[in-house]
């Protein structure tokens, strides 16, 4: 496993993620079923994916971290968009298609978010789903976040408009 373990849960761990890793992620961000999730329009090469790395996954404004299990990279988790002054953020993940339904993005899920309240400080945090998108949805149900709202044909993907649904958890909603 190329990159130091930062948050451990019962069944993943959470690792930095590193230039070794760049070949899973154009491989998963290009897989179809992996991209009907997202609202990613356009393929990935490698040169494009290390530039994703070096500009967005290296910098010192988000959070990105490779969600492993048994050692092996099965998709990665952020916080984004962090507001420090307002205290709010998002949060989002993929998985690849041999991980889904195995309780992990749950699980990586809520080590982020409440990494985001316990360490960032944040006072609130957001996630965004495709409204076709249930299995996401359900992640944010589970975890307590409740639906703030619907933005309507907000995304256009796999040849249609899409609504996008609006998560979101207050810090001392969290947990309860």
């Amino acid at each position: 496993m190329p990159g130091a373990v930062f948050l451990r849960g019962d069944s993943i761990t959470l690792r930095t993620i590193e230039a070794e890793d760049v070949e899973f992620m154009r491989d998963t961000v290009n897989d179809p079923e992996v991209r009907e999730g997202l609202t990613t329009a356009f393929p990935f090469n490698a040169e494009q994916e290390r530039e994703y790395f070096e500009e967005r996954i290296s910098n010192q404004e988000d959070v990105n971290l490779a969600i492993c299990t048994d050692g092996e990279m099965a998709g990665t988790i952020g916080l984004h968009d962090m507001n420090q002054r307002s205290g709010h953020c998002e949060v989002g993940l993929w998985l690849a298609t041999d991980y889904h339904g195995r309780g992990y993005g749950t699980e990586a899920s809520r080590l982020l978010t409440d990494y985001a309240f316990r360490e960032l400080r944040m006072h609130r945090v957001q996630a965004r789903v495709l409204a076709t998108n249930d299995a996401s949805a359900r992640i944010w149900q589970k975890l307590g976040f409740r639906e703030e709202g619907v933005h309507h044909d907000e995304a256009f993907t796999d040849g249609e408009y899409v609504d996008i649904r609006y998560f979101g958890v207050l810090e001392d909603e969290w947990g309860k």
